[in-house]
């Protein structure tokens, strides 16, 4: 049995730009009705795949390095968009097994919700210790805004 919305903020907030999708995540809180459900997550590929589980429409935050300028976001839809992410690299967990690695396996697997769109926002710097650099706390309420959206779309 599928059920709801669940809005998922990866990241570390130790690293710099890497706690991005958690930013986001705190944001969409007060954004959202409140049986959306909206977690903050390290991005461990298991642990996020077992939080994806039974999940009808998931929108999952994270910050990813491209080449981009910082601060860009790229919105991929992963059952229109073929089901393959691009050349991304997302930040990875302290496992060295992040979201990319998490969406092949639960892919692999068939466990991944139905409706999967994935919010990646590209990064400066994944600094210890460091704050976010200005472009990328700037894509913050842009992309609360751009996941608000689609979740009020897809109620």
């Amino acid at each position: 049995m599928t059920t709801g919305t669940l809005i998922v903020g990866i990241g570390n907030p130790d690293r710099g730009d890497d706690g991005v999708g958690r930013l986001v995540a705190r944001r969409l809180k007060a954004m959202v009705a409140p049986e959306v459900r909206v977690v903050e997550h390290d991005g461990e590929a298991a642990s996020l795949l077992a939080c994806l589980e039974g999940v009808r429409t998931a929108f999952l935050i994270d910050a990813c390095v491209s080449g981009g300028a910082p601060g860009a976001v790229r919105r991929l839809n992963l059952d229109e968009d073929g089901g393959a992410l691009p050349d991304l690299q997302f930040g990875l967990s302290t496992h060295g097994f992040g979201l990319a690695e998490a969406i092949a396996l639960g892919q692999a697997l068939g466990n991944l919700p139905p409706r999967t769109v994935v919010f990646a926002i590209e990064a400066g710097g994944f600094e210890t210790g460091a704050a976010l650099t200005p472009a990328v706390a700037d894509a913050i309420e842009t992309v609360a805004g751009m996941v608000a959206d689609e979740v009020m779309q897809d109620a």
